[in-house]
């Protein structure tokens, strides 16, 4: 059928603080990082041999996702780093170059590959596109969806011919400069001979530099518009909108774990939750080990990380807990992440424990 491909090498910086210390890829959603929704999806699709380019806190990626027999496919990687001053440091080699890089290697892109990235939730019909991308016999097809005029400057845009030649590209063009609102979606579908027009052993990008080339050279390249939900994390703000829109049930294969006690509700094992004396309105998840104390409110749409502690009187509304988090008493955290260490509202602004401009008080609900 295919095989596949994850970029997963990136360093995430328009995420901080969330990737401090995870890679993007492993950033969770409900209790789940990114990465594994990609990877049900492609063994739901048929496509078993899925390998990874990874650079920064690549050890949490492979410790997590082994060899992928747990999902029932087999997942290989490869890293991209570089020997300074007696130590190994990430050097990413970019999407296309990464791709090269395992190509000269090994030669494992023998077939049609699927290229995703490791930090967005797709729904795509993987089948359907692959067939496409064979009855028009491209060498390259990517994927694209059809944005607001508002937020084309937020995108790489497509210019394609009516048989969905493409034939040019805008890189985040303003509303007023745009000439197409098909926004690529980080989704390609490759063909073996591709990589052999990727420069070996330099940093290449795939979007920036490959597929120009693509275009210069007239090869058939071919855009896909088709529905599907594309769920992008590129910022902090995107998160918190991703997991609100989760929480509601909003999105399809994602499903709130636990067993739901009242409407709306859903809970982890071994939770301590005083039911008559706090005020639940969900969506909710709480997970397992957590406590809530009397006098504690929660407004969903909200995710309660697993061993976290909310004390008397504290208020949690529309807001993501990440793990072991303690929220102090008669806090209110409105539209915020927060884990042990930091907090950052939903539109990026960060804080960290004990800074003296806040007046919140949270900490590590382990001590």
């Amino acid at each position: 059928m295919a095989k596949g491909m994850i970029l997963a090498a990136g360093q995430g910086t328009r995420v901080r603080p969330l990737t401090r210390d995870l890679p993007k890829p492993m950033v969770p959603i409900l209790g789940k990082p990114v990465m594994e929704y990609l990877i049900e999806h492609l063994a739901r699709h048929g496509i078993t041999e899925i390998m990874v380019n990874v650079a920064y806190h690549h050890q949490k990626i492979e410790e997590y996702f082994g060899d992928g027999s747990r999902w029932g496919v087999e997942i290989g990687y490869s890293y991209e780093g570089v020997r300074d001053h007696g130590d190994v440091v990430p050097r990413p080699m970019g999407s296309a170059g990464g791709m090269r890089r395992i190509q000269d290697f090994s030669g494992f892109f023998d077939q049609t590959t699927l290229v995703l990235c490791g930090d967005a939730l797709i729904d795509l019909d993987i089948t359907a596109a692959i067939a496409e991308h064979h009855a028009k016999g491209a060498v390259a097809s990517l994927v694209a969806l059809d944005v607001p005029l508002a937020e084309v400057s937020s995108y790489g845009v497509v210019l394609a011919a009516p048989d969905g030649r493409i034939e040019s590209f805008q890189e985040k063009p303003s509303p007023q400069e745009a000439k197409s609102t098909l926004a690529s979606t980080g989704v390609y579908i490759f063909e073996p001979q591709v990589l052999d027009l990727v420069p070996p052993g330099r940093v290449y990008d795939i979007g920036a530099e490959l597929f120009p080339q693509l275009v210069a050279q007239k090869l058939p390249f071919f855009v896909q518009n088709r529905p599907f939900h594309w769920i992008d994390i590129g910022r902090v703000s995107d998160y918190w909108s991703v997991l609100q829109r989760v929480l509601k049930g909003e999105v399809a294969e994602m499903k709130m774990p636990g067993k739901q006690v009242r409407p709306g509700v859903w809970v982890g094992l071994n939770t301590s939750i005083d039911w008559d004396r706090v005020k639940i309105e969900g969506p909710v998840y709480i997970g397992s080990s957590c406590r809530v104390e009397a006098g504690a409110t929660i407004t969903g749409p909200a995710w309660i990380g697993n061993g976290s502690i909310i004390r008397s009187g504290a208020r949690i509304t529309r807001s993501v807990l990440f793990e072991y988090t303690r929220i102090a008493a008669d806090m209110h955290f409105n539209e915020m992440i927060v884990s042990r260490h930091y907090c950052v509202d939903r539109h990026g602004d960060t804080m960290y424990r004990g800074d003296d401009h806040t007046q919140l008080r949270w900490g590590d609900a382990r001590a």
